[in-house]
Order: C-alpha cells, then sequence, then structure tokens
C-alpha cells in the first residue's frame, strides 16, 4: 500500500468505528478495502471514500451509516501518514492497578496507555459545556454517527402488498396476462413514509456552551433524515439553516452554519420568532404532522405570554412537540422562568441536550416509543 503502515491502521480504526455505529466491515471486508487502496492514491479522499463504500457496505442500508461514519472519522480530509512511536494499550477494568512505564524487547520504555470501557461511559455522560478540546473532539465524532431516523407514518399512497386491500385493477391484469386464467386475487397496502421533524435551536448568549453540539446533533439529523428535517436557528431572528447543514462533512456544515447565522450569542425573543416559523412555514404544511424540537433554556427576553399562546397553536399543528433544556440536567433544577413556564403545558416530552448520552435519548424520542 503506497501510504504505508499508518495508512492501513488508519483504514483498521475507520472499520472499527464503523462497526461501532452497526455496521458490516468486518476483517475481510477491511482486506478488501486495503488491497483496493493498494492500486489508487490512498492521500486522494475521493479514491479513499469510494474503495470503503464499495468493499465495506453490504447492503444499500448500509450506506447512510458508511457516509455519516466517513465525515465524522476523516473530518473532510484523509491523515496524511507520519511516523509516530509505537505504543502499548493495556485493557483493564478500573479496579486493577497497571505499571506507568513497560521495557519492549529493545529494553526501551514505553507508556503504557489504560484504556477501560467507564471512560466511554464517563464522557458520554459529562456535561459538554464542561468539557476539554479533546474530550470535546471526540464527543463531536460521536454526535456526528447519531441515527436520529424520525418515526414513520402511514401515507395517503398505496404499494403492492402480500395482504391488506384487494387490489382489483392488478389482479385483473395479471388474470390478462395469464390469458383469462384466474390467478390469486393482489393485495394493497398504504405505504410508509418518515415524519417531517423540525429543530429549532436556540442560539443566544445564554445557550452559547450547548449551541455548537445541538446544531451538530441538528447536522446528523439532517444527514439521516434527508429531505424531512428542517433546521432553524432561533436568536433575536430566526434562520433557516438547513442548506447549511446539507454538507456531509460536519465541520464544514457547521462553518456555513455559523456565517448564516446573523444573531450567534444575542438576546432571546422565542415567542416572536415561533409566531414567525408558524407564520411563515408552519400554517403553510411544515409543522403539520411533524416532530417539532426546541432546543432552548426557556430565557424569554419578550412577552412570555405570547410564546405561550404560539407554543399552543404549534401544538395543534404538530404530531408532536420535544423540549430539550440543557439545564434540566442539573440537580435541583424546576422550570421556573416565564418562559419555559409558559411552554411546559404544550410539550409532550421534555428532556435535556447536555451531553452526549441526553442527544442519544434525544434522537430515540425523534425515532418514536420504538425506537
Amino acid at each position: 500500500m503506497a501510504a504505508g503502515r499508518d495508512a492501513t491502521e488508519t483504514i483498521v480504526g475507520f472499520a472499527r468505528t464503523l462497526r461501532a455505529a452497526g455496521g458490516t466491515a468486518d476483517p475481510e471486508r477491511v482486506q478488501a478495502m486495503v488491497a483496493a487502496l493498494g492500486h489508487l492514491d490512498v492521500l486522494d479522499r475521493s479514491d479513499v471514500y469510494w474503495a470503503g463504500r464499495l468493499t465495506l457496505c453490504a447492503d444499500p442500508g448500509d450506506l447512510p451509516r458508511y457516509d455519516r461514519c466517513f465525515a465524522a472519522y476523516f473530518s473532510g480530509a484523509l491523515p496524511r501518514p507520519a511516523p509516530r512511536p509505537p505504543a502499548v494499550v493495556v485493557r483493564r477494568t478500573p479496579v486493577v492497578a497497571a505499571d506507568p512505564v513497560r521495557q519492549d524487547g529493545d529494553g526501551e520504555e514505553r507508556e503504557v496507555q489504560a484504556v477501560t470501557a467507564s471512560g466511554v461511559e464517563v464522557l458520554r455522560h459529562r456535561d459538554v459545556a464542561r468539557l476539554g478540546p479533546k474530550e470535546r473532539a471526540q464527543v463531536d465524532r460521536l454526535i456526528a454517527v447519531l441515527d436520529a431516523t424520525a418515526e414513520r407514518r402511514r401515507s395517503r399512497r398505496f404499494a403492492p402488498a402480500p395482504r391488506g386491500r384487494p387490489d382489483a385493477a392488478r389482479t385483473v391484469r395479471e388474470t390478462l396476462r395469464r390469458g383469462g386464467e384466474m390467478s390469486l386475487p393482489k393485495y394493497r397496502a398504504h405505504r410508509s413514509r418518515p415524519r417531517r421533524v423540525v429543530l429549532i435551536v436556540d442560539v443566544s448568549g445564554s445557550m452559547s456552551p450547548y449551541a455548537d453540539a445541538l446544531l451538530r446533533f441538528a447536522h446528523a439529523a439532517a444527514r439521516s433524515g434527508g429531505r424531512n428535517v428542517e433546521v432553524f436557528s432561533a436568536g433575536t431572528r430566526l434562520t433557516r439553516i438547513t442548506r447549511e447543514l446539507r454538507h456531509r462533512e460536519p465541520d464544514a456544515a457547521m462553518a456555513a452554519a455559523s456565517a448564516a447565522i446573523p444573531d450567534w450569542s444575542g438576546g432571546t425573543r422565542l415567542g416572536e420568532e415561533l409566531k414567525e416559523f408558524l407564520d411563515r412555514f408552519g400554517q403553510r404544511g411544515l409543522a403539520r404532522g411533524a416532530i417539532v424540537v426546541i432546543a432552548s433554556d426557556g430565557w424569554e427576553r419578550g412577552d412570555a405570554g405570547l410564546l405561550g399562546a404560539q407554543m399552543a397553536r404549534l401544538h395543534r399543528l404538530a404530531h408532536r412537540v420535544v423540549w430539550a433544556n440543557p439545564h434540566k440536567a442539573r440537580p435541583g433544577y424546576e422550570p421556573l422562568t416565564a418562559g419555559m413556564a409558559a411552554a411546559l403545558p404544550y410539550v409532550d416530552d421534555f428532556t435535556s441536550g447536555h451531553s452526549l448520552g441526553a442527544l442519544e435519548d434525544l434522537a430515540r424520542l425523534i425515532g418514536g416509543p420504538h425506537a
């Protein structure tokens, strides 16, 4: 392989990420990808992408998962091979002590890295506002591969089915095709399609420690839900950022969204902006029968009564209203702010959004009761 051992280890690490996300990247497929890259340019991002897509994906259902993992793992650019010292990794339980230094066969001392399963679990439940740069980067990669596919609803359209309503037209066509000989009756049933998901993310100053993680979650939802997902930012004005979050790479999507949002870290007028959303988009159908997720701490500088009235209006239109408040996870939290108190009567699911685990719970809420 042109890039040597480091590139091979990178591909193996990517395959582990894909398997952790539910993919079928078994060792034989990994070997096939490495062999394919032996005939391509390993530093060409497009070559690596298509080599992995053609070898690591077992069926069409793996393709969206592969795209999310590729974007999260490589962050838009392939790592160039560089020499690095060897490391010994010892997997142990938290109660077993390990020597900080170990000698290799040449007598050289190398640091032993202790890796525990509990470390990942602790990171999953850490507040994103309190993470260091390295921990935040790891959490960002895990958010990028979240599957926030919405629950399915029954469509008005029909499709052939083994049982259901009799399909007289297909039955007659099949009889004519057989020269008038009677055939088994044909049936049809309603198709199903994912519900629309609308995410409104508060980017005001009080939400600045959490806005980036919540927008990355919105990007993951837009990637997994396709055209059934719409995303808006809310601060002092309402901004539609769906198109900006269509970028495959999370960092590129975040840069585009940041450039499009004019009121980042400003004030909050949720009532006015929710009214604008319903007047311009929701009443025309964007919120009708949809799952609407509002990510905000509920600090309202405007009229709380207006927010309550617009929440009641939204609740009548939407299939479900979900409110994610990062402060809900704090000990002793009570929704005492005027905005939060006015909105809660019209919220179907009240959750937090302060950590990776909380965002996983939010993805399950979007997926419905059986997700």
